[in-house]
Order: C-alpha cells, then structure tokens, then sequence
C-alpha cells in the first residue's frame, strides 16, 4: 500500500542578509503509512511548522526547499512550485493550524466556513453541507452545535475554536491530515476526545496523520512513531514506546526529563541549557523592578459573590450566564490557579478582573478598594495580563521592542529599563526587539506576549493559559521565571490553565470551575491528592502522561534550572 507520506533528506532554507543560508530544516527524513500517526515533536524554532508548511504548499518566500523530495500518496512534490499536480489541498490534504483565531474567518459564521470547503470539493448542496457541519460540530463535542453554526468565531472560546478548525481539517475526508499542535488551546477532556478522534479516523480510515506538537503525554497516547528534532535536525527517530521509554540520546533524554511531573511537586522544573549571562542578569534587573506594595500574605484580591452576563439588558432578553457566584481571595505572593474545561468561565472571570469586562453580579476588591471597569492608572498598571492568544494580542506592524515601550512609556517607570532587558529575561535575544511578531514561532511570541506584561511592574500578574504555546523545555524557563519573581518579590499571580501537570507545579491553591461556578477549592496538595468532586476527578484521570513508560534518564551535567 502507498506511503501516506514519505520525505527523504528534506533540506529547508532561508537567506540571510550577508549573502549565506540558514538551513531551518537539514536532512529530515521520515515516513507515514495509511492509519499512522507520526509526531514531529522539538523546541520552538525546530523547523516542525516548517515541515508542515512545505507539505501543505504554504512554505512562503524567501524560504525554498533546497534538496530532498517529498511524496505524498505516492506522488511527488514539485520542489520549484512547492505544489503536487492533481492533489488537492482541503480535500486530499487536511491541515490543523496552531492559531485557530487566525485559521477562521471573523467575517463568516462558523456554519458558513464548515460548509465552504464541502460545497467546493465534495460538490454537495447547501443543506447537505449544514447538515454535515452540525455533524461534525457534535464529533468534537462542540457544546450546542445547531446555535454554534450561526455564531461567528468571536463568539467562542479559544478551545472552542480549535475544535472547530479540527471539524473543519476533517469535513473533506482527507487522506493524510497535518495537525499543528491541535490539541494546544484544549482543556484535558476535550483534548481526550480529540485524540480519541484522531486515533479512531487514522485507524478506520487509514487516515496518515503527521502530528506537530510539544506535549509529550499527547504523543505517548496516540502516536505510533515519533521523531524528536533540534535545529532543523533530527535528533532521534523511532517507535514512540521506544524513543519516549528509552531515548538515546542526551537532547532526547533532557526533553522528556522537562515534562511537568503529576504525580509531585518540583521546586523547579528541570531546563535542558542553562540560562546565558544575559539571561541571568536580564531577569536579576526585573525581579528588582517589581516593587512590593502589600505586606506578604495580606488580602490583595477578593471576589465575591461575582457574575458575569453577556448580552440580555433592555430588549435583549435574560442573556448568557458565563460566571455566576464566583468567590474567592488571593493573597499578595501567592500563585491562584483557576482551572476547567474550555467554556468553564475561567477566561471570563480573568478578563474581568483585568478590567476589560463589567460585572453584572456582586463585588471585586484590589488592595482594600472596589475594583472597577474604569480605573485609575496606578490600578491599570498594577494589573497586568498575559492573554492566551500570543498572535493577537501583539500589533503585526510594530516591532517587538516598540510594543514593549509601550507600557514602560505609558506608565513612565522611569528606572531605565530596555525592550531588550525585558526581551532577555524571557529567554530570547537581544536582536529580537527589531524584528515584528511574524517572525517568531508561537512559543516565541507567547513569550515577548510575557515580556510585556511585565514592563509595567505588576503586583497581579494574571496568567491566562501562558504557557500552552511553548514546548517543554522554554516553558520550563518560563515557569522558573515566574516562580523566580514571587521568590525573589512577592509578585502575585492569577494562573488560568487547562494543563493540570503545569498547575500542580506552579499553583498554592487552586479553584475548579464547571459551567461558570467554582464547584471545588483547595490547596494544590489536597486537590490533586485527594479530589472531593467527582468533576475534578474525571478532569485528573484524563490527563495524558509518560506513565508506563521507562523513566528516562537526567543526562550527565545537564542542568535543572
């Protein structure tokens, strides 16, 4: 039977300004069969998406691909065109981006854009396409589908949307299907469905599946082989059982060594390279910036009794209750966790207390005072956000070290800080301040997304989903870093994440939501010990993880943080 793909000694490459090349991918070779699901897994700037784009066609100028070949089907890829004559992308090809708000319309309903690619390649009328858009919304659990199909993308959740592009990937019946960190803005049950999904259609269908991603349980549950890359190289290749349980070499090892444990709690999450000078000294500057405001354990944040409505008012009838009766208080120096599946509220009720959303019910208390949609500038800058989407919350048409400026401008802190030290402390270089944000990876721009947050020395910092974007090993910098800064000042932080293992390292106490309300709040310990709701059970139990497999072993001299 044909190969579903099959790359062999692909070689990527990009011009520089002085006349040489950088190769973003050198010597990858791998191949998929029918019914199997391969994981390119490596760090941010790998080259993975750029695996991934040449096989779609959407390998974009100035990069060409300079040696090897790639054949899907059977079929080879014309190298000079980046095309293959006669396949059809969307219909023999289906693609899982990483960014759904960018792979969605915001102009079409979701209906329209299910039934957009049906109408062309499968040539069906307008109601056989609805009818199979509202099929495939309820495949991937899509919570009412018949009034989603009239809702344009804004109106959704980030993981709601994601499962939308996935619906969208699989409307066509593709034959191989590339998934870019599919599973990335999902909470842990939907992530469990798709996956299930994923697994059920490659082995039914004998759908090949090359499957990017930075989540090493994902790719322990569902991948057959796995291959790990490192500057555009391939590090190690084989069975995933093998590659994952007994990897050989040190990278591979250090890699799978900086998964979030679940089973305890870590001080701080073991890093594969130790910080550069820079680095250090950049985030030594920042942990001085943040000034302590409140004595340690003192009430910084109390909500009580909040809800949240959208739409309803005059004629508009009782609208939607997106968080009803939320109360809890955090402490200056603490770590909160806000946890829950896609849709739960936790976004909702974080965007709220950043200001950016009115409450409809009850009260919100900052530093003893109400906190209020309109704001004084001291209370603005004293609570900043990192939002889940790192794409758009960054302007495409300025330059990373301007959007930086901008809040040490706004809010004139005055202590002489740079775009490039605050550029620095989150782990990239010092030259990344002149570059704009698409041309980073999504891990990059999550992490100048943090950069920024942190420019306007915030007492709360609120952490919506910061890390979902990053591989494991710039997360683990990242979390350190965090973690750093409430050592080394106090900083507070408001942490909303669907990844458990990242919040059982981070968080002191942590609040499960369920359908707007917070059905269980504990101390880290005692909830992922010792669970009393039976929904934050079944959230648990769902986690993917490298249980069953060998532990692999800490490389010699590799650092933990």
């Amino acid at each position: 039977m044909t190969e579903a793909l099959q790359i062999e000694g692909l070689r990527v490459e990009y011009p520089r300004g002085d006349d040489t090349v950088m190769a973003a991918v050198d010597g990858l070779s791998l191949s998929i069969g029918p019914g199997e699901i391969h994981a390119l897994v490596g760090e941010s700037g790998a080259g993975k998406s750029t695996v991934g784009n040449c096989i779609m066609g959407l390998l974009d100028p100035p990069g060409r691909i300079a040696s090897g070949s790639i054949r899907i089907a059977g079929r080879a890829l014309n190298t000079a065109t980046g095309r293959v004559d006669g396949l059809r992308p969307g219909r023999d090809i289906g693609a899982i981006f990483q960014d759904p708000m960018t792979a969605l319309n915001p102009l079409f309903t979701i209906g329209q854009q299910l039934s957009e690619g049906m109408r062309h390649h499968l040539k069906i009328g307008k109601a056989e396409a609805r009818a199979k858009a509202l099929e495939l919304l309820r495949s991937v659990e899509i919570p009412e589908p018949e009034k989603r199909l009239d809702q344009y993308p804004h109106q959704l959740s980030g993981g709601q949307r994601q499962r939308v592009v996935i619906a969208s990937a699989l409307s066509c019946d593709p034959d191989l299907l590339v998934a870019d960190e599919p599973t990335t803005a999902l909470d842990v049950s939907v992530q469990a469905t798709i996956l299930d999904l994923l697994r059920d259609l490659a082995s039914r269908r004998k759908l090949g599946v090359l499957l990017i991603t930075h989540n090493m349980g994902v790719v322990a549950q569902i991948a057959d082989h796995v291959t790990i890359m490192r500057h555009g190289q391939t590090v190690e290749s084989g069975p995933s059982r093998q590659v994952l349980g007994r990897p050989s070499a040190d990278y591979a090892k250090a890699l799978i060594g900086a998964v979030p444990r679940l089973d305890r709690k870590l001080h701080r999450f073991p890093v594969i390279e130790a910080q550069h000078e820079g680095e250090a000294a950049a985030q030594e500057q920042i942990a001085a910036r943040v000034k302590r405001t409140v004595p340690e354990g003192t009430e910084l944040l109390s909500v009580e009794n909040v809800g949240i409505t959208y739409g309803g008012g005059f004629l508009g009838g009782p609208g939607f209750k997106a968080v009803e009766g939320a109360s809890f208080a955090v402490k200056r120096g603490e770590i909160f966790g806000i946890v829950g599946e896609s849709g739960s509220g936790k976004s909702t009720l974080a965007t709220a207390i950043a200001g950016l959303l009115p409450v409809s019910e009850g009260r919100m208390r900052f530093r003893g005072e109400p906190l209020r949609v309109r704001r004084p500038i001291p209370v603005r800058r004293a609570i900043q956000m990192i939002f889940q989407d790192p794409y758009s919350s960054l302007n495409p048409r300025m330059r990373t070290g301007a959007a930086i400026h901008e809040p040490l401008d706004f809010y004139d802190t005055g202590d002489g800080t740079t775009p490039e030290t605050l550029v620095e402390a989150v782990g990239l270089p010092r030259d990344a301040a002149a570059r704009y944000p698409h041309a980073f990876s999504g891990g990059q721009r999550q992490r100048i997304s943090i950069a920024r947050a942190l420019a306007g020395q915030p007492d709360l910092l609120i952490c919506d989903e910061p890390t979902s974007a990053l591989d494991v090993s710039v997360q683990a910098r990242v979390l350190n870093l965090l973690k750093d800064l409430r050592d080394r000042t106090g900083l507070t932080m408001l942490f909303i994440s669907h990844d458990l293992s990242v919040v059982r390292q981070m968080c002191d106490r942590i609040a499960v939501m369920k359908s707007g309300r917070i059905v269980e709040l504990e101390d880290a310990e005692t909830l992922f010990t010792r669970p009393r709701d039976p929904y934050t059970r079944d959230l648990l139990s769902l986690i993917p993880t490298l249980d069953g497999l060998a532990a692999a072993p800490q490389p010699a001299g590799a650092p933990l943080g």
